[in-house]
């Protein structure tokens, strides 16, 4: 059973290997969109530019803006679509970047550290080029997003051969 198992395992990592040009494209696509969408776009929760509170803003106090978004804003919409949304900005960044570390055990801590420096890049930039907030919880919460990507594609790779073979449904009787 183990031995079919460890063949079902291969096959999803040979699966991966194949789709690899596959997983670098769409990376790549996913990274234009992302600096497109934390550079070049304006979007809400800016500092306004040149018409509002103006200029260069950061935030290097951790927590500040995301209390400040949770307990100020005047519906429960706001901190959901801002906070939730640097979650689900980096989720793809987590999973493509796993599946192309798949065969790597230092996928685990490349892909959270890939995302804080990427991340960080985006929040520098932001701080230099643009009239947005550079924000550390920004950095956070993109970390996270990345780090919820990995663990889904950690869960898959572990659960899908049980499924293909099913040892889960022998495991439940």
């Amino acid at each position: 059973m183990g031995c079919l198992n460890m063949n079902n395992s291969n096959k999803t990592e040979r699966l991966v290997l194949k789709a690899k040009p596959v997983i670098i494209i769409l990376l790549l696509l996913y990274l234009a969109v992302l600096f497109y969408v934390t550079l070049f776009a304006w979007n809400y929760g800016s500092s306004y530019g040149p018409v509002g509170p103006g200029d260069r803003n950061y935030n290097l106090e951790l927590f500040r803006s995301i209390y400040s978004i949770a307990v100020y804003s005047s519906d429960v919409v706001d901190p959901v679509v801002i906070l939730g949304g640097n979650i689900v900005m980096f989720f793809p960044f987590g999973v493509l970047t796993a599946l192309l570390l798949i065969h790597s055990k230092k996928a685990w801590w490349l892909v959270p550290g890939l995302s804080v420096l990427l991340s960080l890049f985006i929040e520098i930039n932001q701080y230099i080029f643009t009239h947005r907030v550079a924000n550390v919880d920004d950095v956070l919460l993109n970390t996270l997003g990345g780090i919820t990507g990995l663990l889904l594609v950690m869960v898959v790779r572990r659960w899908l051969p049980r499924f293909r073979t099913g040892e889960l449904q022998k495991d439940s009787m």
